[in-house]
């Protein structure tokens, strides 16, 4: 990572994921600010430490529903600035798209995902470099459940397969490797999608964000 290295804040009540955590990202060039078991200090210490990324887990203890997702959603509101992954051991649409939705700098990864490392890395890169990454499970849930009335009806089924991608924090060149078709033709159904959706001119990597929230706002 160079000389300003990534700090990371973990909260994870499974003490060998977590640790094994610490170990991946530390051995990456990441710097691990704080590690903790359970959400009652993880506000106070991010705004202590204030560190790039927090990866926290949807459910923590005592009650191992909501506590990790309501420290998220606590640290958005008062550090928007702060990236946040979130990790679930499942699928839970209602619960990502609503921290999803609240900004740039957000994932939602299921835990089995981490086991590719590669990937994992690179999804943090994109998270923290301002991306919106969500699960290609929470995708496809997402996509089984389309609502009728969307504006995503006026998208191709390509284009929606190209926005299903880019909802999994895929540039463009990554999105034409897993259809398997040339990189400008992606360009042309990411262009296409954003004028159907009704996004207006600005930054390329702000207009994919509101094309990822429009996704999941209409799911």
């Amino acid at each position: 990572m160079g000389e300003s290295r990534t700090r990371v804040v973990i909260a994870e009540d499974d003490v060998l994921l977590r640790e094994g955590l610490s170990r991946l990202l530390t051995e990456a060039g990441f710097e691990v600010a704080g590690n903790y078991g359970t959400c009652t200090e993880l506000v106070p210490e991010v705004a202590r430490l204030r560190p790039d990324l927090v990866i926290v887990d949807i459910r923590m203890p005592p009650t191992h529903t909501t506590e990790g997702l309501d420290a998220a959603r606590t640290i958005r509101q008062e550090l928007p600035g702060t990236a946040i992954l979130v990790l679930s051991a499942h699928a839970e649409v209602e619960q990502a798209t609503e921290l999803l939705r609240s900004g740039q700098r957000t994932g939602y990864l299921l835990k089995d995902r981490i086991s590719d490392v590669d990937d994992f890395l690179a999804t943090l890169d994109r998270i923290v470099k301002g991306g919106t990454v969500v699960d290609p499970a929470l995708v496809q849930e997402l996509l089984a459940t389309r609502r009728v009335d969307n504006p995503l009806q006026a998208l191709s089924p390509r284009e929606r397969e190209v926005l299903a991608l880019m909802a999994e924090g895929l540039s463009n060149v990554g999105i034409a490797n897993r259809l398997w078709v040339a990189e400008g033709t992606v360009e042309k159904h990411v262009r296409s999608i954003l004028t159907k959706l009704g996004i207006a001119e600005m930054a390329e990597s702000h207009r994919r964000v509101l094309a990822v929230l429009t996704f999941l706002d209409n799911h």
